[in-house]
């Protein structure tokens, strides 16, 4: 018989297929130039466990806002100072140490204070504008609805903080690195969906490398209605979907929409479960891949392993029509 708290897991990773999820909300201390300490918050399925902060070993040459290393439970971690990172003060110290994982990576950060774990719909998540994004910052998160008293908190681009601060090695692809040149059939395209302006960015940079046309959407929900209006074209001119859209490249936490649903709304559609899609993101672990599996996504690669991506993409595109021989 299931524990209560293998019920809690069930429960919580079941969240993913009702387009919901839940969110620790943090704080870091007072923001710069104000008085005011702000509500953070990360998906709780990146959170390894919360401790109360241990002593840390400081590492001569450490990157700027890495206070050093600590050894829990025989694992020696990287700690990053997040207050510092966003420019907050924290008032009463760094006590709380969030232990995550991203992109098959374990690090930790330091913060002041753990407020809550709160269930949201994404849809109550929206996109931060464009100067925000090419920040720290990713979405706002509207923690009571629609209200327009609504709490918010920040949700943090931990991909890019990460990638600035502990950043990973980049392999310079070429387009016949891995294989022969892809060449889609004239007019079909690689759509893409990624918050994340670093991301957004990186993934730009792979698929110019292997010279195939896309274009790029920010929410899950914007790459549904892009699709969508594609889809109503393709019918109109008496075309299959994947003439036009070779592939769908998503990443899985996303305002408005989250990868798993719109993997889910492609899969389901007879016009568009032709159309192979592949999962490019940091929530790895075994639960995770497991749901990817399950959404009926054709393939996952962990970001920001480029040559894993490229080889995805092959596998993915093989044998489709959109792709000429």
């Amino acid at each position: 018989m299931p524990t209560a708290a293998q019920k809690e897991i069930d429960e919580r990773t079941n969240l993913t297929g009702s387009n919901k999820f839940e969110m620790l909300l943090f704080r870091l201390g007072d923001a710069k130039g104000s008085e005011r300490s702000e509500l953070f918050g990360i998906n709780v399925f990146k959170i390894r466990e919360i401790v109360a902060m241990p002593a840390v070993t400081a590492m001569a040459g450490a990157p700027q806002h890495v206070l050093g290393v600590v050894n829990l439970r025989g694992q020696v971690i990287p700690v990053i100072d997040l207050p510092a990172v966003v420019g907050c003060v924290p008032k009463t110290g760094l006590n709380i140490m969030l232990v995550t994982e991203y992109a098959r990576t374990t690090q930790a950060f330091a913060a002041e204070s753990v407020e809550d774990i709160v269930r949201l719909d994404w849809k109550q998540i929206l996109s931060a504008d464009e100067a925000m994004a090419r920040g720290y910052v990713t979405s706002i998160a509207r923690l009571d609805g629609d209200k327009n008293s609504t709490r918010l908190a920040q949700i943090l681009d931990v991909e890019s903080i990460l990638q600035r601060i502990l950043p990973t090695e980049e392999v310079n692809l070429k387009a016949n690195s891995s294989g022969p040149e892809l060449k889609l059939r004239p007019g079909a395209i690689i759509l893409a969906a990624d918050d994340s302006f670093v991301a957004r960015t990186m993934i730009e940079q792979e698929l110019k490398a292997l010279k195939l046309p896309y274009e790029m959407t920010k929410t899950g929900q914007e790459a549904w209605d892009r699709l969508q209006a594609i889809a109503a074209e393709c019918k109109a001119q008496g075309l299959e979907l994947n003439e036009r859209v070779a592939l769908v490249l998503t990443d899985l936490e996303m305002p408005e929409m989250d990868g798993f649903t719109l993997t889910r709304n492609i899969k389901k559609d007879p016009a568009m479960r032709g159309v192979p899609v592949v999962i490019h993101s940091s929530l790895t672990g075994d639960t995770n891949e497991q749901h990817v599996r399950s959404a009926g996504a054709d393939a996952y690669v962990a970001k920001f392993a480029a040559r894993e991506l490229d080889v995805a993409l092959r596998q993915a595109l093989a044998g489709y029509e959109a792709v000429l021989a």
